[in-house]
């Protein structure tokens, strides 16, 4: 178990020693920073109000924003909601993998009251990291993990920007590298016959017609009617103000590109490859906030098909209320 970075911080290389640290920490009532396939998550033990508490204090989270809850296997949603039918299909298929479902809360679930905001739904998910699943594994519960940031802010995809945001506000970080997908799961609500999907992710909603049949896009970035994690109106919001479909820079601003894009500072993928800049928007994002440098970013457009319906999504939230 080896930390590393400035001393206050806390950040660790992943051992067996560290993996056992760490889930000893978060049965103890703990906050754990940990990487998934998508981006870093601020975890506690989903069954203990107080740790729950720890994640919204620390994020400065707004108590009516759910959180996801993260599972080792499928079959630990039965103790902590209602799965259908459909949950077997997806959970087969999907997972695990960048998929959460909001399900109805089980009459007596164990999980926190606050890590479903009062509603009476909770979002589940199983992650797709070897060091998500070992943690998952070595604490034996289920864990509350939003992203590793403060609320609103760039989404993480590396142990550094996690320990840049947050510091030694959290008890440890486990580096497991780059996130290699980078952009969050994609919500899917399946309280109601037909399915909805809150939040778009690189899972879109003909991948899940396939298997369910019709599902709706119920996605407005300014619904003010907050049901599923992901949903704030302005949300993965840079300090620098962010400026959408720009064929070029204006003055002072960064430019992000896509594709073949002269005088870019900064390009999430020369070749136009829409999943290569989904995995590299955030982490783009927070290099191109640099207000020392530029005065606003400007970002290229970006096709709205496939990953591409959840990157403009994101920029669109990062842009709202500019």
């Amino acid at each position: 178990m080896i930390a590393h970075g400035d001393e206050r911080m806390t950040t660790f290389d992943i051992d067996a020693q560290t993996i056992a640290a760490a889930a000893e920490r978060l049965r103890a009532g703990g906050v754990v920073a940990f990487p998934t396939e998508t981006v870093y998550g601020l975890g506690a033990d989903a069954t203990q109000e107080n740790a729950v508490a720890r994640i919204f204090e620390i994020k400065g989270r707004p108590s009516f924003n759910p959180l996801i809850v993260h599972v080792g296997r499928p079959d630990w949603i039965a103790g902590l909601a209602e799965p259908d039918g459909r949950v077997d299909i997806l959970s087969r298929t999907f997972w695990p993998g960048p998929l959460t479902l909001v399900l109805r809360r089980r009459a007596g679930s164990p999980v926190a009251k606050a890590v479903s905001a009062g509603l009476d739904t909770i979002a589940v998910r199983q992650p797709d990291h070897p060091v998500a699943a070992q943690l998952l594994a070595a604490t034996k519960r289920p864990l509350a993990a939003p992203s590793a940031n403060p609320s609103g802010h760039v989404s993480p995809t590396l142990a550094a920007h996690v320990a840049a945001d947050l510091g030694d506000k959290v008890d440890m970080i486990l580096d497991g590298g780059p996130c290699r997908s980078g952009l969050e799961s994609t919500v899917l609500d399946l309280t109601h016959d037909t399915a909805r999907i809150l939040r778009p992710g690189v899972i879109g909603a003909s991948d899940l017609e396939q298997l369910i049949g019709a599902v709706e896009r119920h996605i407005d970035p300014e619904d003010t009617d907050i049901s599923s994690p992901g949903q704030l109106a302005k949300h993965y919001a840079p300090a620098l103000a962010v400026r959408l479909n720009a064929e070029a820079a204006e003055k002072g601003e960064a430019l992000i590109g896509f594709g073949a894009v002269e005088g870019a500072d900064f390009n999430l993928s020369p070749a136009g490859d829409l999943h290569q800049a989904a995995a590299a928007l955030f982490a783009t994002l927070r290099a191109a906030d640099d207000p020392a440098r530029f005065s606003g970013i400007a970002v290229s457009p970006i096709p709205d098909e496939g990953p591409g319906h959840a990157i403009n999504d994101r920029l669109r939230r990062a842009a709202l209320g500019r």
